[in-house]
């Protein structure tokens, strides 16, 4: 692994106070490895083997029920993924696959699971990071819940999109059946939420959308720090 990836694994929350020969001992074992896109890293219903950090391009948390499919969450550099399930030996409750080309450190579970046995300030971060977790699924749960599907893809744009003045742009990292399963509703009901958006200053071309007017589109979403936040 290149030192400058080593250096931003180290700076992650969840690493940055460990002892650095706990941290040198902890990815020592650990594997640097380039996928293709597409390619499932770990399968729901599977025990861990890895704890997996995204060094380079887009992964997807996910998980299927016959033909129908629930996006959870869009994992880019330097995000970890699947805690619990590693920290408590556990099942997998969801598949992970990658979205692009990317590059994935897997550390192996039982290195993590003895980490924390032997150093305080990692099983801390454990715990910070597994209420950091817990709080956005709530959110999630909140916003799928609470708001119409007009709000919650509203509120998507607004987090994604590159700023550029008083409005701004984005290109769509998948296709829009992809981002229907991940703010939970049909790619039907998509293009419809869509269309009806294209009256609030947002105009999509395929996987190019531009919001001419974030005031608009900001009035349409109504954030909400509870749910949008990710700080909070």
């Amino acid at each position: 692994m290149r030192p400058a990836d080593i250096d931003h694994v180290q700076s992650l929350p969840l690493f940055r106070g460990m002892d650095p020969a706990r941290f040198d001992e902890l990815v020592g074992g650990a594997m640097l490895q380039r996928f293709p896109a597409h390619v499932e890293l770990i399968r729901e219903g599977d025990r861990p083997d890895f704890l997996h950090v995204v060094v380079e391009g887009l992964v997807e948390l996910y998980s299927e029920r016959g033909n129908d499919e629930l996006g959870f969450s869009l994992l880019r550099p330097y995000s970890t993924f699947i805690l619990a399930a590693v920290a408590r030996d556990g099942l997998y409750l969801n598949s992970a696959r990658t979205l692009s080309a990317a590059r994935v450190l897997m550390i192996p579970a039982e290195k993590v699971r003895a980490a924390i046995e032997a150093d305080p300030a990692f099983a801390r971060a454990i715990v910070l990071e597994l209420a950091m977790a817990y709080r956005r699924v709530l959110k999630e749960l909140k916003d799928r819940k609470f708001r119409p599907t007009i709000e919650r893809l509203a509120n998507w744009l607004l987090r994604e999109m590159e700023p550029n003045a008083g409005g701004g742009r984005l290109r769509l990292p998948f296709d829009k059946r992809k981002l229907a399963a991940h703010i939970g509703t049909t790619p039907e009901n998509l293009s419809r939420t869509f269309a009806a958006l294209g009256a609030h200053g947002v105009e999509a071309h395929g996987r190019e959308i531009t919001i001419v007017d974030t005031a608009a589109l900001t009035l349409v979403a109504k954030p909400d720090p509870l749910i949008d936040d990710p700080t909070a």
